[in-house]
Formats: C-alpha cells, structure tokens, sequence
C-alpha cells in the first residue's frame, strides 16, 4: 500500500521505490498466506507420479514357518530381472510399460501382482486407487500462508504422492496383520484350537459423553458456522480458495480479501457449508491492507448460527487454540495448538503485485495450510479470537511438496478479531476500508533500528505532510520513530501494524530520535479512506 501526503506515513507506508523492499517483520522472509489475493494462476509443477511410482510394491516379510507347514519351493526369478530389473526389496520399481518382472521374495512367494503357487500367503494386496482429492496446486516464491487454488488442472503431484505413501503404509500394515493372523490361524490347528484371541475390545461407547468445552465438542458447535470458500474471476486470474464464518445471521461471512479478491470484480463467488449445502455469495467489501473482506450470502438460510467472537486483547501467551479450515481443500479440518506469542508484526502479501496488508498478529502454533485462510482461530470456550490470515513457510524459495505450495512448520498468523470486527462494521456501512495514518511517509526497507521518515515522498510528495498529525506533533524527515506508546518499534511494518491496530481520532505517544537525541511526542491519528493501488 503505497501512498502520498495524508495517505502516506503508518498507513500509506513509504515512496515506491521503498515498498519493493517491505519484507516482513518475522524473520525468515515474508509469511505466505494462506490464501490468494487476486494473483495468477499457479504455474504449473511436474506431471504426477502414476501408480507404479507411488503404489507399495516391496513384498512384506513371510511368516515364520510353524512344523508340518513346508512352503513351497522357490519358483526361478524371470529372465527380466536377472536383466536387471529392480529387486522390490531394494525399492525399485519396474518403469510402466516395461516387461520386468519383481523377484520372489525370500520365503518362495512370487511378489506382489504375480501369480502365486497354491496356499502362498499373504495374497497380493490391490493396487491403491489415488483419491479424487489428490490434487496439489502448483506455485512457489513467496505465498499467502493460507489460501489454496483448488481447481487447478492436473498434475496432482503434491498431495497424491502424500496419500500415496500412506496408502503404501496402510498396505504393508494390512500384509504384516495377514503374516499374524496366519501364525494364530496354525496355532490353533496345532492345538486342537483351543488358543484364545489376545485382542482387547473397549467398552462400548454408547455411553460416552464428550464436554461441552473439550475440542470435539467446540468443533461440534464451530463447525456447521464454518464455510468453504471457492472464487473465481475473469481477466485470466486464476481459482483461489479458502474458509470463512458465520458472522451474522443476515447471511454475511467474514473472511481474508486474498480468499476472495478474484471475484472482486465480476467473479463468481460460492461458500459451502459442512452439510454439503452450497450457496453464491457476493463481496460486499474487502480491506487489503487488513486483509480482511465480508461476503454475503444469497438466499441465505434462516438457522444460520453465527460463531460468538471473543476478546483478542485478554488473549495470553499459552492460551489454548482451535483451528477450523479447508488445508489444501480439505474442508472441516480442525487442528489444535496454543497462542505461541502476541502482538507479532507481519507484512505479508501473495508474492505478485498486489500490494502487502500489515498486522499485529496472534501466533499460533496450530496446523494452518493453504486453504485455511479466513477460518476461525478459536479459543478454550469456542469464541473466535483471530482469522487465520498467513503463515511463515520453512520453504520460501521453491514452493512445498513437489513445488507445490508450502505449508505449515508451526508458525501461523491470525488477525486479531478485535480489530478485524472494527474493519468489517466499517465494510458493512461503506463498502471501503478506513485507515488511521500519522500523515507521513516510512522506509519499508530498514529494519532493526526503527521506523525511519523518509526524505522524499512518493511521487515527489511532501514526506510529511503538510498541517497532518505528525506534522502537528513536530516530526520531520529523518526522525526514526522507536516506540509507540510502550510497543517498541524495529522497523516502518511494524509502525503500520501498531497504528492499524488503533482507529481514527485515537491519541498515541509516539518515541523518536533525532540527532542522537531521544524525544517523545503525542499523535491524534487522521484517517484515509480506501486503498491505494
């Protein structure tokens, strides 16, 4: 959010040429969200890896033999693999479309998707089928934390090798139960059978009561005041997807403007509920430099169930957390964790050309993937204390999984709901976000020392702005501005999260030095209207 004049300063955040260089306040690079501001399709990963690549074929091992139970003699390796084709016990798989053939395993047993000899045990599992969800959306660099792109064409590389793999796990589990159940089969021939089962089975569990306040019953109630949200816009910007709640019972959803920003202008909107019902929604207002939007649905239903919001300033470091999205598509995802820290500030954008949205955040070390940006970040009662907005990826050059998008090493970001319900009142009523701003223009690029005021504006502008607030308070170009009220300040993204997390008309003690020299200074913030493109 580039800006001049009054629109400059904490909210119009410093010239062009400094914006280029807004990194985060985190560390490590900037957040990716977890969602998508209006950016371009994804390009496009490698073709996914079929069956053959993907599907368990190592043979697992053959049961002990018990006495009067010989197998049967080995069969010859076919001439294909004494060609070299790969033994399945060293991992290797013969290409598609090739003529090798694994070798048997070292009990006499033909590998599996061979034919075997009578009474061979185990029998050869069926090939896994890769789930219609497998799909994985392309795009590297730096990402919202949370958004998805849920309909992008093939290839399905990144979560179809995931499921892939367990489904390979699930498949050498169900070998070795066979292996066992084959000793316990004998066992009892031996003995005439009158060996006992060595399960255990639980009580029944039709007398089960869950608390109310426990996760499985916050998730119950959460839950159906949760939706899924797909966007799509014209103008080649690609599908986006996201999450989204209940905030009233007129129909309207609060939500992050990456997740919807496609559909911004002319785009088609829907919003899915856990019951599977879906329903077209329009955008009534969105706020980039919050992050924040509402959306409204049409034809919405009568029993809608808004989420109670909480109070994000009583939050503490510890505090229990509860996570509700749609991770890389799949929808009514709950995860768990605590609010690792508070006040964090984050500068985050989708890597293109959008401008970036600045917070003073909640972390959580709750799962957040792409997918689940806009979703509700709950407290210990169920109350939503933030909106899961971005995450901080421990693969900020080339993507995640199979170039894919990356996804969570723990460190989440939400938008304090506080400040979140203040912006989406104001998106209500006008349709445009509100920003507070000292009328004065910061360097994105320092980091450490403060927020330093620039030389020049953007455009040629005034630094300061002549007659605003930090004008009014004495600041000039070069002052570096240190602390706002007692919130130190290590850079101009930081500044901007700290005075958007105020309103227009608030009074703020402002900490600066200049020439060495240390001064302090009262700040009534202006507003401006709007954002800048």
């Amino acid at each position: 959010m580039t800006g001049q004049g009054d629109n400059t300063g904490s909210a119009g955040t410093g010239n062009g040429e400094q914006n280029t260089g807004g990194g985060p306040a985190t560390p490590g690079g900037p957040p990716a969200y977890p969602g998508s501001t209006g950016e371009a399709a994804p390009e496009t990963p490698a073709a996914p890896a079929g069956p053959a690549d993907t599907a368990a074929h190592s043979t697992p091992p053959a049961p002990q033999n018990p006495p009067h139970h010989q197998p049967p003699a080995p069969a010859q390796p076919p001439a294909a693999h004494a060609q070299g084709a790969p033994d399945p016990h060293q991992g290797g798989h013969p290409a598609p479309g090739q003529g090798g053939h694994p070798a048997p395993d070292q009990g006499g047993h033909p590998a599996s998707g061979q034919g075997g000899a009578a009474g061979s045990w185990p029998p050869p599992p069926p090939p896994p089928a890769v789930p219609s969800y497998a799909g994985g959306a392309g795009g590297g660099g730096h990402h919202w934390g949370s958004d998805y792109h849920p309909h992008q064409p093939q290839p399905r590389r990144r979560r179809g090798g995931l499921i892939a793999g367990v489904l390979a796990g699930a498949l050498l589990m169900g070998a070795v139960g066979g292996g066992v159940g084959y000793l316990i089969a004998d066992n009892k021939d031996d003995d005439g059978g009158t060996n006992s089962s060595t399960t255990v089975s639980a009580d029944s569990q039709a007398g089960l009561k869950r608390s109310p306040t426990s996760v499985a019953g916050i998730a119950n109630r959460a839950l159906p005041s949760v939706v899924t949200i797909e966007a799509s816009g014209g103008g080649g910007q690609g599908d986006t997807g996201g999450t989204g709640f209940v905030y009233d019972q007129e129909g309207h959803i609060l939500t992050n403007n990456h997740v919807v920003a496609t559909a911004a202008e002319g785009g088609k909107l829907s919003a899915t509920f856990s019951n599977g019902k879906k329903y077209a929604a329009e955008v009534i207002g969105r706020a980039q430099g919050y992050d924040v939007a509402v959306i409204k649905l049409k034809n919405a239903p009568g029993d809608l169930k808004p989420l109670a919001l909480g109070n994000s300033d009583k939050v503490a470091v510890g505090d229990s957390t509860i996570a509700i999205g749609a991770p890389f598509g799949l929808n009514n995802t709950v995860t768990t964790g605590i609010v690792s820290a508070k006040d964090r500030p984050v500068a985050s954008s989708d890597g293109g050309s959008s401008n970036p949205s600045y917070m003073s955040a909640l972390q959580t070390d709750a799962s957040i993937n792409p997918g689940n940006s806009g979703g509700p970040l709950l407290d210990a009662r169920g109350a939503v204390i933030g909106i899961n907005s971005a995450i901080q990826s421990g693969d900020q050059g080339g993507g995640g999984i199979g170039g894919g998008q990356p996804g969570s090493v723990g460190l989440g970001f939400a938008i304090p709901i506080n400040q979140a319900r203040t912006v989406a009142s104001q998106l209500m009523k006008t349709g445009e976000p509100v920003y507070p701003v000292i009328g004065a223009s910061v360097s994105l690029q320092e980091q450490g020392a403060g927020a330093k005021i620039t030389e020049k504006g953007e455009g040629g502008a005034e630094p300061v702005t002549p007659g605003g607030p930090a004008d009014k308070a004495g600041l000039k170009p070069g002052d570096v501005i240190t602390k706002l009220d007692d919130t130190v300040i290590d850079s101009g993204p930081t500044l901007i999260g700290e005075i958007w997390t105020h309103k227009p008309g608030d009074t703020v003690k402002l900490t600066y030095e200049r020439g060495g020299q240390e001064h302090t200074v009262d700040v009534t913030l202006g507003q401006r209207k709007g954002d800048d493109d």
